[in-house]
């Protein structure tokens, strides 16, 4: 198994911008990435942090239809996120096993994303869950 990483991808408006998420699929249709996990979660203008499955979104739906029952992203995690996100906006939570470096980082940033957080899961860990 690849590197595996939780990575926060976070976005200035409360709704994802769609060429984003494309560059991230586009990421995973070519093999380059494994998605593992992964939620969507807001930080309302108010300060209310929602998070939300993949298939609650359209363009996102069925991405993870090959997860096992096991989640590897909890609440913790999500707060974790929304403490990196400014009230306001989104972000997408992915575990991702990769093999991905330059050219992500730069769909990212082209669609006004940034690459917010990111934190290495070490294998046994994985292998504990």
């Amino acid at each position: 198994m690849g590197p595996v990483e939780f990575i926060v991808l976070a976005f200035p408006e409360e709704q994802l911008r769609v060429p984003a998420v494309e560059a991230v699929l586009g990421l995973r249709k070519t093999g380059n990435v494994r998605l593992i996990d992964g939620l969507v979660a807001t930080k309302t203008a108010g300060g209310e942090v929602l998070a939300a499955e993949f298939d609650e979104f359209v363009e996102l739906q069925g991405l993870l239809a090959h997860r096992e029952a096991t989640r590897l992203i909890g609440p913790e995690d999500v707060k974790e996120a929304a403490d990196l996100m400014e009230r306001g906006s989104c972000a997408l939570l992915l575990v991702v096993e990769h093999v991905w470096a330059e050219d992500a980082a730069i769909a990212v940033r082209a669609a006004g994303g940034r690459i917010a957080g990111s934190v290495r899961i070490p294998a046994e860990r994985l292998g504990a869950a």
